[in-house]
């Protein structure tokens, strides 16, 4: 298996096309493997990506999935590296949590990384999310210093330009949290993870990504209980749909010059 569980270097030549030159090169590029995931023994998802900081992706994706609610609710988490190069997450309940692990890995009817595997219907899948309550204040000057810094929190992305970053921001901007991955979902639960593992009250600040804005990161953000989501690309309808529904404040299309306020229903955002 490899030392570094975040990327390797692979030797790759370069092929001149408007610009002549070949050339053997080492590259850097992100490992992607198979993580399956297990629920007090029961398997329950393979999702494909990084395995790196796995205990905070078990938290997150417990938390999205609706199997705890707080980080005390996991008893365990045992990452386990395979010959294959795959791994295996085991996810170890508490007791008054084991009932819904082994209910949801039952009746799960699909694996994927949305944090909504398993639902039996569509209206399930549609059922209103929670309302947020907040009194956080952002201004523009905040959001512009977050998506200045981001990059000094991307190492893994610096370095193979392939992989998604999420961050949780303080009021100001300041990135006081961040976690890299292939999969911008994955991403996403990797960082609430570490906002449960540390004692980060999520509703504190707010949440950047480094991905498009679809309906299942709105998702994940409001379930974690943060009030704002801005995303360096553009929203779905549906994304802006549930953000306004839950009360959530989304930025999408944030650049250094300007940003795109899709809803803000609790006017989190200042001018």
């Amino acid at each position: 298996m490899p030392t570094d569980p975040r990327s390797i270097s692979l030797p790759v030549r370069r092929l001149g096309l408007a610009q002549a030159g070949d050339a053997d090169l080492p590259r850097t590029v992100p490992i992607e493997a198979p993580i399956a995931i297990e629920v007090g023994g029961f398997g329950y998802a393979v999702m494909m990506g990084t395995p790196a900081d796995l205990e905070d992706y078990a938290l997150g994706f417990a938390l999205a999935e609706g199997l705890i609610e707080r980080a005390d609710q996991m008893a365990a988490v045992d990452a386990v590296a395979l010959e294959n190069g795959g791994w295996v997450l085991r996810l170890w309940l508490a007791p008054e949590r084991a009932s819904i692990g082994l209910e949801r890995a039952r009746t799960r009817l699909g694996e994927s990384s949305c944090g909504l595997c398993g639902m039996d219907s569509i209206e399930a899948v549609l059922a209103p999310l929670p309302r947020l309550a907040t009194s956080l204040a952002v201004t523009r000057e905040a959001i512009a210093h977050a998506l200045h810094a981001l990059s000094d929190h991307q190492p893994l992305g610096r370095a193979t330009g392939a992989v998604h970053a999420a961050a949780f921001c303080a009021p100001d901007g300041a990135i006081v949290l961040a976690r890299e991955d292939v999969g911008r979902h994955n991403a996403l639960d990797k960082l609430v993870g570490a906002l449960l593992r540390e004692g980060i009250d999520p509703a504190g600040g707010f949440i950047l990504l480094s991905a498009r804005c679809s309906y299942e990161l709105v998702e994940k953000t409001v379930r974690a209980g943060c009030p704002l989501l801005v995303t360096i690309s553009a929203p779905t309808s549906l994304a802006a749909q549930r953000a306004e529904g839950a009360g959530l404040a989304l930025v999408s299309l944030a650049r250094r010059d300007s940003a795109l306020v899709v809803c803000d229903p609790q006017k989190v955002i200042k001018a």
